[in-house]
This record gives C-alpha cells, structure tokens and sequence, in this order.
C-alpha cells in the first residue's frame, strides 16, 4: 500500500506527464494500485530500435520518493532481458545513487538513454542491430498480443502503431521534410551549365491564345471562343498534362544555349 506520500507524490507526476509528455515514453499508474506503472518507450528514427513499441513496469516501493523503483520491460527488444528487473543507476539496485527529486518522467527518460547506449549490466541482453531491428518490428504485434499490454493501454491496441503524446523533434523534423515543396527540376547533365532555372510552383496559363481558336466578332466589340467551355477545358486539361514536360524541355535547351555562349 502507498503511503500518503508516494500517493501524493505519484498522483502529482501524473499530472505533470499528461500536461508535458516527455519524448518517446509514456506512463500510466494501474487504476488499482498506484505503485505500478505502465509504460510505453518508442524507438527513436536514428536507432535500431526505429519504430519499435516496448511496454513494460514501474514498480514504485511505498517508500518512493525516497527510494527507487524497480524496473522491468515485457517486449522482446534485443536489450533487455523481457520481464526482468532492469540494473542501472535509476533502479532498485542502486539505492544509494538514488535521488528523490527524479521522477516518473525523468526515470523513463533515462532508461530510453540507458537502452540507446551499450553499457551490459543484469537484465540486459546483446544482440546485433539487424536482430533489434527485427524484434522493433514486431513489437507492436506482440504487444498485442499481451493482457497486460492491452489492459494498460486500450487506446494503443490499434492495427497501425500509433504515435505518443510527444513524438520528439526528430521525428517532427522528418515530418516537416517531407512536406517540403518537391523540386520539380535538376540539369540532366550536372556539367552542362552553372546557371541555376528554376520553375515556380504555380505556372499560369497563357495569357495569349491563338487566332485558329478565335471566332468572328459578334458586332459588339467582343470575341468569342468556339465552343467556349468545352475548348477551354481542353485547353487547360492539355496544359496540366503536358506543362512540366514543355518546361522541362525548355530549361534543357536554355541551359544548353548558356553552356555554348560559355
């Protein structure tokens, strides 16, 4: 049972996580019994434990804040040992490095450290980085496939991973580079020109169209189009199916035309 500290201690870290969730981990007391704690640890991008899912165990003493927790993770990942307690300076096994001011956010965050790095110590295991990129894949179904796991976490017991409160920058990054403009063109011959073309994200359509498609003044000034929705439909169907090889096309001889006069 809880003291009244650990209870108030612990009621207080939860708030705290769920208003500034720390990267790549995630945590929540079991309704029953406030001294165990779920987890989720997300792999980071530039890890072998890429989009990996690790569910495992905070188990608070009814000491806590003045004495560590022990730890354990379930999920199969290459690092640790699943469903045994976890040695590093965080846990249970070092009592006397332990500092009352850590938190359930400052735990986890150091346990995702301790399982980037390659220190050995009890509860952990080696294995190559193909095998942890292995067992990150199938993590999430395994999880799934796990009581405790979809107990805990109901809303991650979903086809597809789904992301944490807080992703980390990392991964924002790689989500902002990909909605970057694409780069419609690039010399063929990297050799043929120092001259940057470019072409704009948005090209109008001509403002000048050809007399063949012109038709006879109606006596008031104003001229007609043949069939005037129709051939401009056309047209601009025309025009969005062949512009960018028209542009390109152009920029190729542009560029062949400044490498001659160089």
């Amino acid at each position: 049972m809880a003291s009244k500290a650990a209870q108030k201690r612990l009621t207080k870290e939860y708030v705290a996580m769920q208003r500034e969730p720390p990267p790549f981990v995630y945590a929540v007391p079991d309704e029953k019994n406030i001294l165990t704690w779920n987890y989720i640890i997300r792999g980071p991008l530039d890890s072998p434990f890429a989009s990996g899912e690790y569910h495992g165990v905070l188990l608070f003493p009814s000491e806590y804040p003045f004495k560590p927790p022990g730890i354990k993770m379930f999920t199969p990942s290459g690092r640790f040992h699943p469903d045994k307690k976890i040695c590093f300076s965080m846990s249970d096994f070092h009592p006397g490095t332990w500092n009352p001011a850590w938190s359930v956010a400052t735990i986890l965050t150091g346990l995702l450290s301790f399982m980037l790095s390659d220190e050995m110590t009890t509860g952990s295991v080696s294995a190559s980085e193909s095998q942890r990129r292995i067992y990150a894949a199938r993590s999430h179904a395994w999880n799934l496939g796990q009581a405790r796991f979809k107990e805990a976490f109901p809303e991650y017991c979903t086809t597809l991973v789904k992301d944490l409160p807080n992703m980390g920058e990392s991964v924002k990054s790689s989500t902002s580079s990909m909605l970057s403009p694409p780069t419609f063109f690039s010399p063929p011959n990297p050799q043929a020109s120092s001259t940057t073309i470019s072409t704009p994200a948005t090209i109008p359509l001509p403002a000048i169209i050809p007399n063949s498609v012109i038709g006879p003044s109606d006596g008031k000034g104003e001229d007609h189009l043949h069939g005037s929705t129709g051939i401009a439909a056309s047209l601009g169907h025309m025009w969005e199916k062949w512009k960018w090889g028209i542009l390109i096309v152009l920029a190729v001889v542009v560029s062949r035309i400044s490498t001659a006069r160089a």
